[in-house]
Order: C-alpha cells, then sequence, then structure tokens
C-alpha cells in the first residue's frame, strides 16, 4: 500500500502529460487536412464555415463549439463535465491555431503534396486521438455526446455517431466550410485508424506506467544477492 501511494504522484503527471501530448498531435493532423485544401473532417467543416462567415479564429470556433457541447452534455447527463472535456476543449483549438499561424507551415502547392498533407494528417490525427484517450484522462466534448446521446437514446454508438456527423457537416455545408475528397476519406478511414492506435497506445501507456512501479519497487525494497545482474530467480 506504502509503495501504491507513493506512486500515484508520478503515474498522474504521466498520465496528464500522454493526454497533452495526444492533444498537441491530433491538433497536428487537423491542421494539415486544413493546410491540404482537399476537405476536413465533419466538425472542422463547421468550424472553418463559421470562420469564414463570421471571422475569429478556426481555434476559436473549436473552442466557442466544444463549449456549446459540454453544456448539452451537461443539461442530457445532469452531471459536472470531467476536467478533460474543459481542456480538451480549450487546448485542441489553441493547438489549431498555434499550428496554423506558424510562418513556415505553408499550403502544398501541388496535388500531390495535398494529397500528401492529407493522408499525413489524418493518420496523425488518428494516433492522437489513441494518445489521448489512452491517458484516461477524461473524453473530449464531442465524444462525450455522443456517449450521452447513446445512453439516452438505446441506439448503437457507430449510429450515433454518424448521425452526429452528418448533422454538423451539413450546417458546415450551408456556411460553405471544405467538403471534398477528404472529408470523405477521413469519415471511411478514422474509425479503423483510431482501432489501431487505440490498443497500441493503451499497451505503450500501461507498459510505462508498469514499469515505473517496478523500479519504483525495487529501488525502495530491500537488496538482495544477485539483484544487480537484472536476471530473475525463475530463468536461473
Amino acid at each position: 500500500m506504502k509503495h501504491q501511494k507513493q506512486s500515484r504522484p508520478g503515474k498522474f503527471l504521466f498520465e496528464w502529460s500522454v493526454f497533452f501530448v495526444g492533444l498537441f498531435i491530433m491538433a497536428f493532423g487537423i491542421a494539415l487536412m486544413i493546410k491540404a485544401e482537399l476537405g476536413s473532417a465533419p466538425w472542422d467543416v463547421l468550424h472553418i464555415g463559421l470562420f469564414s462567415q463570421f471571422g475569429l479564429t478556426i481555434g476559436t470556433w473549436s473552442i466557442i463549439m466544444g463549449f456549446f457541447v459540454i453544456l448539452a452534455t451537461a443539461m442530457l447527463t445532469k452531471k459536472f463535465p470531467q476536467t478533460g472535456a474543459f481542456l480538451n476543449m480549450i487546448f485542441v483549438g489553441l493547438f489549431i491555431d498555434f499550428y496554423l499561424w506558424l510562418p513556415f507551415f505553408h499550403n502544398p502547392i501541388t496535388l500531390a503534396g495535398k494529397w500528401f498533407y492529407l493522408i499525413i494528417g489524418i493518420l496523425i490525427l488518428g494516433f492522437g486521438i489513441g494518445l489521448y484517450i489512452s491517458s484516461n484522462r477524461g473524453a473530449g466534448p464531442r465524444d462525450s455526446l455522443m456517449l450521452a446521446l447513446t445512453e439516452k437514446s438505446g441506439m448503437k454508438v457507430s449510429r450515433i455517431r454518424l448521425f452526429m456527423e452528418l448533422f454538423v457537416l451539413f450546417f458546415g455545408w450551408v456556411l460553405h466550410g471544405p467538403i471534398s475528397y477528404g472529408t470523405i476519406l477521413f469519415c471511411v478511414t478514422i474509425g479503423a485508424i483510431v482501432g489501431k492506435t487505440l490498443p497500441l497506445c493503451q499497451k505503450a501507456v500501461k507498459f510505462v506506467l508498469e514499469r515505473s512501479e517496478h523500479y519504483e519497487n525495487i529501488n525502495k525494497g530491500q537488496i538482495r544477492i544477485n539483484h544487480h545482474d537484472g536476471i530473475s530467480e525463475e530463468i536461473r
């Protein structure tokens, strides 16, 4: 029990570090898709459409829409949202604007360059989603709403997600957001990509946490003969 209590601060800091790194990577994938100009993910189509019609920044609209999504989720569940949902809402928007602000981050000129940005962007986005979810620090605003709607309606997650994406995509289209091949490619592939990256990220996070606890217990325990060679008794 003593070792578990002492290891909690390290675990807490590591999980939050994974959470923020995941968001940072995810935002980079979103920025790559935006720069590709071949169509964005449904929610980003809406954010870009709002930006083109009313100004502000794409990241700011991501934060604003995230706030309304969190509010809707809280009303449905009658529960206060998790801290991770608020931090996801704020930092993804900030990170998107940071990437788009970088003076050396130019839009690709050639069609091949655009497709490269798009495909790499989707892959990076999928990896970022898998990484931030594996931290177990709470789902983002949109995922939280999806889970709340699933619980209330009794429908499958996939169907709720589809309805949400189509609903958002429609309003993004009304606001002249960028719907194109990239939007279709994202919708078709992102589920499969996250399905691969999430288990890998979860295994990696679990491995690091277990490894750190193992070393901590060794360092704090009594020193015994043959511990220096790293070979277990079972192998001997």
